[in-house]
């Protein structure tokens, strides 16, 4: 793609930045441009490299592009900063998404289809049921702690206290917060109803499809990590190797070296996948944690045994989860279904 014009887009709402080199990197325009006049652009101009940093819209745009024959790239916008040079302008920032568009180290993120961002969206409206009934829940009980009424931190102690604390009119609460608090009260409610119909609806589309199915026989992966591992591995042709899908979402190893020595550190934790990260994490110390009380059954249970025994719980799990990734890139490059001996590049 060196020798190939480049398009570099600086996405907006309704103002985009477009910056314009030919093949040899030389500026041909740097201007500014409606919505209606960027998707004219795109149809004109012959085939080119359209670049934008991954951020909100960037799906979109990339595939409009991709269905007029353009190639596309959707990079890290941490990664593009780098290459910005005088203020931070919208101009100067087109001048860097160009820029990087060069660098071949670069990896872009995957653009996902139309289906998997409905997908994507509906999780991340089940991540923000999930924060406001936590966010209610905590504010619930931080406001009858003022009336020293104390309630333990578990949704069923909440549900047994507050239709009672209602109807108790000797309890200290004052009658012109006792409506207020009904009102909340019915408002979690209805929070918690919506999130468990959203939740069975993923669940449901989650075991539709025959992948995901197959890649919750993975230890530790249920139907949310599944789905987010098929969204953030596809099928798999945006990685070389499943140590690289790993590294893409920040379950490797930070390495440094100098001068001849190198330095292994903590997982990376880079790539934008924090919840799948924690996810998966989360589902390895729950298998390890069962695994501490029976005998191992397989060969893979018998290496989590004997790391978990000299290194600790906590970096069994972290490897557990990297092994998950590259486990997950095999089934899903490969077209495979999951054996525990199954071997990953």
């Amino acid at each position: 793609m060196q020798n190939y014009t480049v398009l570099a887009i600086d996405l907006a709402k309704q103002v985009f930045q477009v910056v314009k080199t030919t093949g040899y990197g030389s500026l041909v325009y740097n201007k500014t441009v409606s919505r209606e006049k960027l998707k004219e652009l795109l149809h004109k101009e012959s085939k080119a490299l359209v670049v934008m940093e991954a951020c909100g819209g960037s799906h979109y745009w990339c595939r409009y592009a991709q269905s007029l024959g353009h190639e596309v790239k959707a990079l890290p916008a941490r990664r593009v900063k780098a290459f910005r040079q005088g203020h931070k302008t919208d101009a100067n920032d087109a001048l860097a998404i160009a820029t990087a568009a060069r660098q071949p180290h670069l990896k872009p993120a995957r653009i996902l289809t139309t289906e998997e961002q409905g997908l994507q969206s509906i999780e991340k409206m089940r991540q923000l049921l999930v924060a406001h009934k936590t966010a209610m829940s905590n504010q619930l009980r931080g406001l009858l702690h003022e009336f020293g009424l104390v309630i333990a931190k578990s949704d069923a102690a909440l549900k047994r206290a507050i239709p009672n604390l209602l109807e108790d009119g000797e309890n200290g609460v004052p009658d012109c917060f006792r409506q207020s608090l009904a009102q909340m009260w019915s408002l979690f409610l209805t929070i918690e109803t919506e999130l468990a119909q959203l939740t069975s609806h993923q669940t449901q589309l989650t075991m539709q499809d025959a992948q995901s199915r197959s890649l919750i026989e993975l230890e530790g992966v249920g139907p949310v990590g599944a789905l987010g591992l098929k969204l953030a591995i596809g099928n798999g042709a945006s990685f070389k190797n499943g140590r690289d899908a790993a590294a893409c979402l920040g379950l490797t190893p930070v390495q440094h070296s100098s001068g001849g020595k190198q330095k292994i550190g903590s997982i990376s934790q880079a790539g934008g996948h924090k919840r799948l990260r924690s996810l998966l994490i989360m589902g390895a110390i729950s298998v390890l944690s069962y695994l501490e009380k029976r005998e191992p059954k397989n060969a893979k249970e018998n290496w989590l045994k004997a790391l978990m025994q000299r290194r600790g719980k906590r970096i069994a799990a972290v490897a557990l989860a990297n092994k998950t990734i590259r486990t997950a890139w095999a089934m899903l490059s490969r077209g495979e279904d999951y054996k525990p001996s199954l071997q990953t590049l």
